[in-house]
Protein backbone atom coordinates (compact mmCIF):
# COMPACT_ATOMS: atom_id res chain seq x y z
CA UNK A 1 0.00 0.00 0.00
CA UNK A 2 1.52 3.14 -1.40
CA UNK A 3 0.85 6.05 1.77
CA UNK A 4 0.86 10.15 1.01
CA UNK A 5 0.98 12.83 3.45
CA UNK A 6 -1.52 14.86 2.09
CA UNK A 7 -4.37 17.89 2.64
CA UNK A 8 -7.40 17.51 3.67
CA UNK A 9 -9.95 20.45 3.09
CA UNK A 10 -12.29 21.30 5.50
CA UNK A 11 -13.79 25.09 6.14
CA UNK A 12 -16.49 26.80 4.29
CA UNK A 13 -15.87 28.38 0.49
CA UNK A 14 -13.77 30.88 -0.03
CA UNK A 15 -12.25 29.98 4.22
CA UNK A 16 -10.77 26.71 3.60
CA UNK A 17 -8.33 25.15 5.76
CA UNK A 18 -6.28 21.90 6.07
CA UNK A 19 -5.93 18.58 7.90
CA UNK A 20 -2.35 16.78 7.05
CA UNK A 21 -3.40 13.11 7.05
CA UNK A 22 -1.39 10.21 6.05
CA UNK A 23 -4.02 8.38 3.82
CA UNK A 24 -3.86 5.51 1.63
CA UNK A 25 -2.75 6.81 -2.36
CA UNK A 26 -5.90 5.31 -3.88
CA UNK A 27 -7.93 7.50 -1.36
CA UNK A 28 -10.28 10.00 -2.39
CA UNK A 29 -8.84 13.92 -0.87
CA UNK A 30 -11.15 14.32 1.50
CA UNK A 31 -12.09 10.25 2.22
CA UNK A 32 -10.82 7.84 4.70
CA UNK A 33 -7.25 8.80 6.22
CA UNK A 34 -4.94 6.55 8.38
CA UNK A 35 -3.54 8.90 10.51
CA UNK A 36 -3.93 12.76 10.94
CA UNK A 37 -0.60 14.24 11.47
CA UNK A 38 -1.38 18.38 11.89
CA UNK A 39 -3.63 21.17 10.46
CA UNK A 40 -2.92 24.06 7.91
CA UNK A 41 -4.77 27.24 8.32
CA UNK A 42 -3.72 29.64 5.13
CA UNK A 43 -6.45 32.31 6.22
CA UNK A 44 -4.10 33.76 8.98
CA UNK A 45 -1.55 36.12 8.48
CA UNK A 46 1.69 34.06 8.85
CA UNK A 47 0.13 30.95 7.98
CA UNK A 48 -0.50 28.82 11.09
CA UNK A 49 0.58 25.37 11.01
CA UNK A 50 0.10 22.86 13.75
CA UNK A 51 2.44 19.67 13.59
CA UNK A 52 2.63 16.18 15.46
CA UNK A 53 6.44 16.81 14.79
CA UNK A 54 7.27 12.74 15.63
CA UNK A 55 4.59 11.68 13.96
CA UNK A 56 5.42 13.35 10.53
CA UNK A 57 8.89 12.45 10.96
CA UNK A 58 7.86 8.50 11.52
CA UNK A 59 5.67 8.25 8.18
CA UNK A 60 8.33 10.42 6.52
CA UNK A 61 10.70 7.55 7.50
CA UNK A 62 8.65 4.89 6.71
CA UNK A 63 8.22 5.92 2.79
CA UNK A 64 4.90 7.93 2.84
CA UNK A 65 5.37 10.60 -0.04
CA UNK A 66 4.24 14.04 0.99
CA UNK A 67 2.01 16.39 -2.04
CA UNK A 68 3.85 19.57 -2.95
CA UNK A 69 2.37 21.67 -0.41
CA UNK A 70 2.99 19.40 2.46
CA UNK A 71 6.55 18.91 1.26
CA UNK A 72 7.12 22.51 1.74
CA UNK A 73 4.99 22.37 5.29
CA UNK A 74 7.24 19.68 6.45
CA UNK A 75 10.35 21.73 5.22
CA UNK A 76 9.25 24.52 6.41
CA UNK A 77 8.96 23.22 10.09
CA UNK A 78 11.93 21.09 10.59
CA UNK A 79 10.96 17.83 9.56
CA UNK A 80 12.53 16.65 6.13
CA UNK A 81 15.84 18.28 7.74
CA UNK A 82 15.57 15.94 10.96
CA UNK A 83 15.19 13.10 8.25
CA UNK A 84 18.54 13.85 6.36
CA UNK A 85 20.24 14.30 10.11
CA UNK A 86 18.88 10.88 11.16
CA UNK A 87 20.30 9.69 7.69
CA UNK A 88 23.34 10.64 8.33
CA UNK A 89 23.53 9.32 11.77
CA UNK A 90 22.71 5.82 10.07
CA UNK A 91 25.17 5.90 7.84
CA UNK A 92 28.05 7.27 9.99
CA UNK A 93 28.79 10.44 8.68
CA UNK A 94 28.18 11.86 12.54
CA UNK A 95 26.95 11.33 15.63
CA UNK A 96 23.29 11.71 16.90
CA UNK A 97 24.69 14.76 19.51
CA UNK A 98 26.41 16.67 16.41
CA UNK A 99 22.57 16.27 14.53
CA UNK A 100 20.67 17.28 17.70
CA UNK A 101 23.13 20.24 17.73
CA UNK A 102 22.87 20.94 14.09
CA UNK A 103 19.14 20.40 14.34
CA UNK A 104 19.03 22.67 17.20
CA UNK A 105 21.13 25.77 15.60
CA UNK A 106 18.82 25.70 12.39
CA UNK A 107 15.91 26.22 14.73
CA UNK A 108 17.26 29.16 16.09
CA UNK A 109 18.26 30.51 13.13
CA UNK A 110 14.43 29.99 12.18
CA UNK A 111 13.09 30.98 15.06
CA UNK A 112 15.06 34.63 14.92
CA UNK A 113 14.62 34.67 10.96
CA UNK A 114 10.44 34.58 11.97
CA UNK A 115 10.92 37.04 14.85
CA UNK A 116 12.52 39.23 12.35
CA UNK A 117 10.10 39.25 10.10
CA UNK A 118 6.84 40.16 12.06
CA UNK A 119 9.35 42.60 13.91
CA UNK A 120 9.17 44.21 10.35
CA UNK A 121 5.63 43.52 9.90
CA UNK A 122 4.90 45.52 13.10
CA UNK A 123 7.26 48.31 12.03
CA UNK A 124 5.89 48.85 8.59
CA UNK A 125 2.20 48.60 10.51
CA UNK A 126 3.04 50.99 12.96
CA UNK A 127 4.23 53.55 9.88
CA UNK A 128 0.68 53.09 7.72
CA UNK A 129 -0.90 54.16 10.99
CA UNK A 130 1.37 56.78 12.02
CA UNK A 131 0.76 57.91 8.29
CA UNK A 132 -2.39 57.79 8.06
CA UNK A 133 -3.14 59.55 11.62
CA UNK A 134 -0.57 62.29 9.84
CA UNK A 135 -3.03 62.58 7.25
CA UNK A 136 -6.07 62.46 8.99
CA UNK A 137 -4.30 65.70 10.94
CA UNK A 138 -4.11 67.40 8.31
CA UNK A 139 -7.84 66.96 6.65
CA UNK A 140 -8.89 67.82 10.44
CA UNK A 141 -6.99 71.46 10.27
CA UNK A 142 -8.19 72.33 6.58
CA UNK A 143 -11.32 71.62 7.79
CA UNK A 144 -10.80 73.69 11.12
CA UNK A 145 -9.55 76.47 8.69
CA UNK A 146 -12.58 76.70 6.92
CA UNK A 147 -15.04 76.83 9.68
CA UNK A 148 -12.72 79.32 11.23
CA UNK A 149 -13.12 81.16 7.95
CA UNK A 150 -16.45 80.36 7.28
CA UNK A 151 -16.87 82.12 10.99
CA UNK A 152 -15.33 85.27 10.39
CA UNK A 153 -17.10 85.43 7.48
CA UNK A 154 -20.54 85.47 9.12
CA UNK A 155 -18.75 87.81 11.95
CA UNK A 156 -17.83 90.06 9.51
CA UNK A 157 -21.18 90.17 7.80
CA UNK A 158 -23.62 91.08 10.88
CA UNK A 159 -21.04 93.72 11.80
CA UNK A 160 -21.28 95.12 8.48
CA UNK A 161 -25.32 94.59 8.99
CA UNK A 162 -25.25 96.57 11.85
CA UNK A 163 -22.92 99.03 10.54
CA UNK A 164 -25.01 99.67 7.93
CA UNK A 165 -28.86 99.87 10.06
CA UNK A 166 -27.18 102.00 12.76
CA UNK A 167 -26.26 105.26 9.94
CA UNK A 168 -29.47 104.97 8.60
CA UNK A 169 -31.43 105.01 11.46
CA UNK A 170 -29.47 107.95 12.60
CA UNK A 171 -29.91 109.73 9.38
CA UNK A 172 -33.48 110.96 9.94
CA UNK A 173 -33.33 112.23 13.69
CA UNK A 174 -30.87 114.39 11.90
CA UNK A 175 -32.78 115.45 9.75
CA UNK A 176 -35.42 116.36 11.87
CA UNK A 177 -33.56 118.11 14.23
CA UNK A 178 -32.66 121.10 11.47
Amino acid sequence: MATKLRLQRHGRKGYAFYQIVAADSRAPRDGKFIERVGSYNPNTNPATIDLNFERALYWIEVGAQPTDTVRSILSREGVLLMKHLRGGVKKGAFDEATAKSKFEAWEKDRQTALQSIKDKDRETAKAEAKTRLDAEKEVNKAKAEEVAKKKAEKIAEAAEAEVEETPAEEAPAAEIAE
